[in-house]
């Protein structure tokens, strides 16, 4: 299997894979423009860009790569290892590190009417969608029919039916209390970017209390935003919506979730 058919199939089954190509040599290098190597998650590598101690720099900054979400642009010198190179060979060489993760998804937890909603709005922003609901007749088609994939179970048991990674995006609009507290602490376990639950301040301190009776470790909770959403005084499911979707994105994106409007200066205050 070729390399690029590795990436494909890596791709495919949702893993997140870093692309390292030597982008520009210049005198005596071990590899020349073009070389490629794939690292894998678990530090593992297809190919290859050197070997020796600059190939280990490469693997660990390509991990940190992958984390951050970020490309990188290395340059590497062959010359005195004293003074900090990675060889003696006489020459330089550029590496481009490419991380390349699965799409990001955003898994709807609770198909009622908010959570329809925020189903529809993050389908037409654009990002892949997945619904879940324990009642057999909310998480389909014809309930809502923007999203990419449904599945009817208990929450505590959705990771057992999807690999949850850290490019996924839980959304909790669920009936109540007991369901949060029965379903979070599998949730907690996954690697999800961002666990949202939806609710007032105290509905979210009344869940931790019963969370935290039932054993779950408190320092878990930092990762949960609750209340879910931007504020922005939402009253409908559709505002709400656009509340945890725009919060989502906020996320995603690095935001700061402030207004971007300004007041220009008036002339007088210019001249002084």
């Amino acid at each position: 299997m070729s390399l690029y058919e590795i990436l494909a199939d890596r791709i495919a089954s949702g893993e997140g894979v870093v692309l390292v190509t030597v982008i520009r040599t210049q005198g005596s290098v071990p590899r020349r423009e073009g070389a490629k190597m794939l690292i894998f998650a678990d530090g593992s590598t297809t190919g290859t860009v050197g070997g020796g101690e600059m190939e280990g720099q490469v693997i660990a900054i390509g991990l940190e790569a992958m984390r951050a979400g970020k490309p990188q642009r290395l340059k590497y010198e062959f010359r005195d290892p004293e003074s900090g190179d990675v060889g003696v060979c006489g020459g330089e060489m550029e590496v481009f590190v490419e991380p390349i993760l699965p799409e990001s998804r955003v898994i709807v937890i609770g198909a009622g009417h908010v959570g329809q909603a925020i189903a529809h709005l993050t389908a037409w922003t654009g990002y892949r969608v997945v619904v879940v609901d324990d009642r057999p007749d909310f998480a389909t088609e014809e309930k809502v029919p923007h999203a990419h994939g449904y599945h009817t179970c208990a929450m505590a048991e959705l990771p057992k039916l999807m690999d949850i990674t850290e490019t996924d995006y839980l959304v909790l609009t669920t009936r109540g209390v007991p369901l949060d507290v029965e379903g979070l602490p599998s949730l907690l376990a996954t690697r999800a970017a961002y666990i949202g639950v939806i609710g007032s301040r105290r509905r979210w301190e009344t869940t931790q209390e019963a969370l935290v009776a039932s054993g779950v470790d408190p320092d878990s909770f930092d990762r949960v935003h609750s209340p879910i959403g931007l504020e922005i005084h939402a009253e409908t499911p559709e505002e709400i919506a656009v509340s945890v979707v725009a919060e989502i994105i906020m996320q995603m994106r690095g935001g700061a979730g402030e207004a971007m409007a300004h007041t220009p200066k008036t002339l007088s205050q210019k001249e002084k």
